[in-house]
């Protein structure tokens, strides 16, 4: 921890302060501006710094302008060589904040497809409230086994891991009990696009949105609908999850995010709200009618 307040050559610094402060790159900046300090402190410059780490220059310019994120090992060595071993364990905390924050999908999928699906069953065990918001595809909790096979699919062919698939797909469905747990409540917000995009085969759609059709009726699933004729007042920019008043996740191509500061939190609370809300987004019975109508058009 940092001495006394929490100051580091001369800029003070509250005593933990979140790493993700508003983005991704700030905090990144933010933890190379505390290693540039501690080089400062020792009066080391760049070349006599990576002279003695054997590392390229650049790394070290790289690390300290939020350009490449250190490893908990480059942060030890860095505070070894900078005799600031004191201060290891909070910037490795900090590191550890900024990677629950930006989880990248290769990180995330070596262990395979089923381990990441668990991950999110140990996540949604503990949440009590999910808003969710898709413009784009299905949410993993609705989606049926033949369309969560499409996905994951899809998902290796980007990332070239498809040796679990079917064990992906089996976690995911078993995920899919929460929904009949009564303490549990869910709000599902998705867009007219979500059930007309040809993302898997007519048959496997059709199967999907019978399914969409069934889960609509569940007492604690709120399911609504924004049509192709509502007027956005809040563009549909990327889907996102708000679990509880705890956590917001993003899935981008290449990093789950993991956004956790209050006024991030009740920046996407506003925005769900918003879109949950348009003038026109259907409930019950009118989001029923536009279902079946998507039917009807994958069945022509």
């Amino acid at each position: 921890m940092w001495p006394g307040t929490g100051q580091l050559g001369g800029r003070t610094l509250p005593r933990n302060t979140p790493l993700h402060t508003s983005s991704v790159q700030e905090a990144r900046v933010t933890l190379g501006a505390l290693l540039r300090e501690l080089r400062g402190n020792a009066q080391f410059t760049v070349r006599q710094l990576a002279a003695i780490l054997e590392w390229p220059h650049s790394k070290i310019s790289k690390i300290e302008n939020g350009r490449q994120t250190p490893t908990a090992d480059d942060i030890r060595a860095w505070t070894h060589a900078t005799h600031a071993e004191d201060h290891a364990d909070d910037l490795v905390a900090r590191l550890q904040n900024l990677e629950f924050q930006h989880a990248e999908w290769q990180r995330q999928l070596a262990p395979g497809l089923k381990h990441h699906q668990l991950k999110l069953t140990e996540i949604n065990a503990r949440t009590r409230f999910f808003r969710v918001f898709e413009p784009t595809f299905m949410p993993g909790l609705l989606q049926t086994a033949e369309y969560a096979r499409f996905r994951f699919e899809q998902t290796g062919r980007v990332f070239g891991q498809r040796r679990d698939i079917d064990d992906a797909v089996q976690t995911r469905i078993q995920r899919q009990e929460i929904l009949y747990r009564p303490e549990k409540r869910f709000h599902f917000v998705l867009t007219e696009a979500t059930l007309r995009y040809r993302l898997c085969p007519p048959a496997v759609m059709l199967g999907q949105l019978d399914r969409l059709l069934s889960l609509s009726t569940l007492p604690n699933v709120k399911l609504g609908i924004i049509g192709f004729d509502v007027e956005y007042d809040v563009a549909p920019a990327h889907g996102f999850w708000l679990l509880d008043d705890e956590r917001v996740m993003i899935e981008t191509f290449s990093a789950e995010l993991n956004l956790a500061q209050p006024q991030e939190i009740e920046l996407y609370g506003r925005i769900f709200e918003r879109l949950a809300t348009a003038t026109g987004t259907s409930y019950s019975g009118e989001a029923r009618n536009l279902i079946t109508r998507a039917a009807a058009h994958w069945s022509t």
